[in-house]
């Protein structure tokens, strides 16, 4: 990647202007660490989720939610008299905007209730859904979230069509407002096509980093073809990189998009230009809902979504293997929907393999496929797998199962976060599995032990540091526990510095095994260690909180493409950046502070502590503002605000702090340093930790977020 080459975040569209008024375009903006703030939060502090759901009756919801399935309401009918395919859309749009380059997106906030997800083109009358399950909701109330009631509604759905489900786990917690920190594209329009100004494609056909769907405002691919140019061939590429960046291989890709075109239908018998504004932009007597047809009938058979029509089989309530009997036993040629879409239509079907209509079990309907799912037989490698699940059900089944759970579960995190009587027993390599830790050694002659080590204060503290940094908390992976720093392909990452790790992991080894401790544990214990002696040093004793019981993982536990992913490409904290990117280094900060789950403050004094320690990459002395190196104190923050000293650029991220007196320079800085004095909403936290009566307030403050960083991954 050269300094011109593809962002590793979220670009400027999230940290540069927002909500900033434009007359400040290089202001940074720090809503990204703002989002979800308590007071956006109607339950209160008191309210803990987990504590709800064990009173829940899962039983009931399960036989609720079931007859509510087969209850067709007159204002939105079912299909057939089955909800099942609205729900499972729903359900699979909700889990399917994860992505493993950053963990954000997916189903475990229920997001979709909010802009700009609800208003997607892709999400057209999804409101319909929830709205349906709203009484589900109403009944059931703080015992359930609707992140989970999406995603259970959709996994009922498919039972109650005859599949059997690998399993199902609650705990997603509902956010109260817009994830503004998610970067969805830099496009201007809803389903611009690629080329131009905006685009999300660079090259032949390279799709910008982190994103997963072809174009704004759709999950995944354009079902009409590339750009809406139907080519089964190269929408088979587009398929393969998406559901790649979905942590999807080509088996699990097969058997999702064939198991959800198994059941239910898309809709496009009608004009689409009759449909209203999206619920974001309705009329406030819409009640939150949009796409509404006020025009024509709009409804069962007339129903305008995706504006390609029909269905994929010809029983699409039951779970069969129907789908790939038509794909490869019939040709098809390419055709178009009422509403004007490209779709495909079979060629001499048989009367008794078309589905009936959803309303008039008397008429029957042609089936039709999309260019995606013509994908699925003309791509040599779909084809293979498309034949070999439609010679064995049974395999299909399961494996579809298994990817369903997958794709719905993805976002929780590992096992341990799982919450429920349907959670299964197999521990799965994407979970990021790690064994039980022990408890029950002497910490107090653990501490002793570390410290004979003859390790340095620095080496200790980096090494907890970059242990416990890798944490995500969109997605839940990564962290300390499970002490993969030791393992590929973490211990060979620059960022890790791989020679200075490897010293202090094997003083590490050594001590567990005398000692009986997990090396996650001790990873930990001696990174607090170092600060409790460091703020002694300064005159504070202080005991950093440490919890017991991280285990350590395995290579077999620990799937080395999917953790390739964590790879920090920069950290302020420590002071570094791999090479130079589009975006600045702040910029590059706050992404990763939002990802740790860390608060502005959070990010202000752990910044100003780790440089008075020490722990810069490579030992460099960029913000070290202190003559007494070492020591945990607020001296960082002194010298920032002291205005005996100009701070003058010498390069692209670094800078020279010159005493005004005597015009010489006293300390270098990066950007990173420096924006915690020259933005305003920054500075006031480094004012605080830099007056005379807060150095306590600094230590305590500072190792409390420590802590945190430290625990991060343990905390359900």
């Amino acid at each position: 990647m050269s300094s011109k080459g593809m962002c590793p975040v979220a670009h400027g569209a999230n940290t540069e202007q927002g909500d900033s008024p434009a007359w400040w375009p290089k202001s940074l903006n720090l809503d990204i660490l703002h989002q979800q703030d308590a007071k956006t939060n109607p339950m209160g502090s008191s309210y803990d989720y987990r504590d709800a759901l064990r009173t829940l009756d899962v039983d009931a919801l399960k036989k609720d939610m079931k007859a509510l399935l087969l209850d067709s309401q007159d204002w939105w009918p079912a299909d057939w008299g089955h909800y099942g395919g609205l729900m499972i859309r729903m359900a699979w749009h909700s889990a399917g905007t994860y992505r493993i380059a950053d963990g954000r997106g997916g189903a475990g906030t229920g997001n979709q209730r909010f802009a700009p997800l609800n208003s997607w083109p892709d999400n057209v009358n999804l409101d319909k859904a929830r709205r349906l399950l709203w009484p589900i909701k109403k009944k059931y109330g703080n015992q359930i979230s609707w992140a989970d009631l999406m995603i259970l509604a959709g996994t009922i759905a498919y039972e109650s069509m005859g599949l059997k489900i690998f399993g199902f786990s609650f705990g997603r917690e509902d956010i109260w407002h817009p994830q503004k920190e998610v970067y969805w594209g830099s496009e201007k329009e809803w389903l611009q096509k690629s080329g131009g100004e905006g685009s999300r494609y660079s090259g032949e056909r390279d799709l910008e980093n982190p994103l997963a769907a072809v174009m704004m405002g759709l999950i995944y691919v354009n079902p009409e073809g590339v750009d809406g140019n139907p080519d089964p061939l190269k929408t088979a590429q587009d398929i393969r990189t998406t559901f790649l960046r979905m942590a999807m291989n080509d088996e699990e890709t097969v058997a999702l998009t064939a198991g959800g075109h198994t059941v239910g239908k898309s809709h496009g018998n009608g004009d689409a230009a009759n449909l209203g504004p999206v619920p974001e932009a309705a009329d406030i007597n819409e009640q939150g809902l949009g796409w509404m047809n006020h025009q024509t009938r709009s409804i069962g058979r007339d129903t305008v979504s995706s504006g390609i029509e029909g269905a994929w089989t010809t029983h699409p309530t039951q779970w069969d293997n129907g789908y790939f009997h038509l794909l490869l036993n019939y040709e098809w040629e390419l055709t178009k929907s009422p509403a004007g879409a490209w779709q495909y239509a079979p060629i001499n079907i048989k009367e008794e393999d078309k589905p009936v209509d959803v309303e008039d079990a008397t008429i029957r309907c042609n089936p039709m496929m999309t260019d995606a799912d013509m994908a699925m037989k003309m791509d040599p490698e779909y084809r293979k797998i498309s034949e070999r699940f439609y010679q064995d059900q049974a395999y299909f089944s399961e494996t579809f199962a298994r990817a369903w759970f997958k794709l719905t579960h993805r976002d929780m995190g590992p096992k341990a976060r799982y919450f429920g009587p349907d959670v299964p027993k197999e521990d799965l390599i994407w979970q990021d599995p790690v064994p039980a830790g022990n408890t029950q050694y002497d910490i107090q002659a653990t501490k002793t032990k570390i410290l004979a080590a003859g390790l340095s204060s620095v080496d200790m503290i980096n090494t907890a540091w970059d242990s416990a940094r890798t944490y995500r908390d969109s997605d839940k992976r990564g962290g300390a526990n499970g002490s993969r720093i030791r393992l590929a392909p973490q211990k060979d990452w620059e960022g890790n510095e791989p020679e200075r790790l490897s010293a202090v992991l094997a003083a590490y080894e050594t001590i567990a095994k005398d000692t009986g401790a997990s090396i996650a544990d001790i990873i930990v214990l001696a990174g607090n260690i170092s600060i409790e002696q460091a703020a002694k040093a300064g005159g504070f004793s202080v005991q950093v909180p440490f919890t017991a019981g991280r285990g350590d993982a395995t290579p077999e536990m620990t799937d080395i493409e999917s953790f390739e992913v964590l790879e920090p490409l920069a950290d302020g904290y420590r002071n570094w950046l791999k090479q130079h990117y589009v975006v600045t280094p702040e910029e590059l900060l706050l992404d990763r502070t939002q990802l740790m789950g860390l608060s502005a403050v959070e990010m202000v004094v752990l910044i100003g502590g780790m440089r008075v320690l020490g722990t810069n990459y490579g030992g460099t002395k960029h913000g070290v503002f202190t003559d007494r190196e070492g020591v945990l104190s607020n001296d960082f923050f002194v010298a920032l605000t002291d205005m005996g000293y100009t701070w003058k650029p010498t390069g692209r991220n670094s800078y020279d702090v010159v005493d005004r007196k005597t015009e010489k320079t006293k300390w270098t800085a990066t950007r990173v340093d420096l924006v915690l004095g020259s933005n305003s909403v920054l500075r006031s936290y480094a004012e605080v930790y830099a007056q005379d009566d807060n150095q306590k307030k600094f230590i305590d403050d500072f190792v409390a977020s420590w802590t945190k960083v430290m625990n991060a991954d343990l905390s359900l």
